[in-house]
This record gives C-alpha cells, structure tokens and sequence, in this order.
C-alpha cells in the first residue's frame, strides 16, 4: 500500500459477487468526509473493472491504487468533494 494516504474507514465486502461491492463502495464513499480514503475488500474479481469504472465516472471520488494479495482484491478511495 502507498504511503501517500491513510484509510480512514475500511469496507468489507468479501463473499459478495456484482453489482454489490460497487453499491456498499458508493453507499460508503456518500458517508465520507473531503479527502478520506475508503478501503475495500472484496473476493469477486470483477470488482477490479467495476470498482475502476465506477470511479472514472462519478464525480467526487478518486480511484488511489487497486492490488490483488491473495483471493482478496483490495481498493483504496478518496473522496474528493
């Protein structure tokens, strides 16, 4: 993980398969503060693309970095605005 952030809050959705890793991510970013960074664990794979295209297309929000450690993919969001 980069060490330009901290998380602020960390969003849990492993188990869970599309669309709902990028709803719970959306509904979690809307209870942010301006430049807090929301962690996201997930296990679906799609969410990589789904939680990437999300951010490029909604306002407010910045994708910071994505990994894969294992069977968990990881994100890392900031809100904007």
């Amino acid at each position: 993980m980069s060490t330009e952030y901290t998380v602020t809050e960390t969003l849990d959705v492993q188990g869970e398969s599309c669309p709902m890793p990028v709803v719970k991510t959306k509904g979690a970013t809307d209870d942010l503060s301006e430049g807090e960074v929301l962690a996201v664990l997930a296990t679906d794979s799609g969410s990589m693309s789904d939680i990437a295209g999300w951010a490029e297309t909604t306002d407010g929000v910045e994708l910071l970095e994505q990994e894969e450690d294992g069977d968990v993919f990881k994100h890392y969001v900031r809100k904007t605005e």
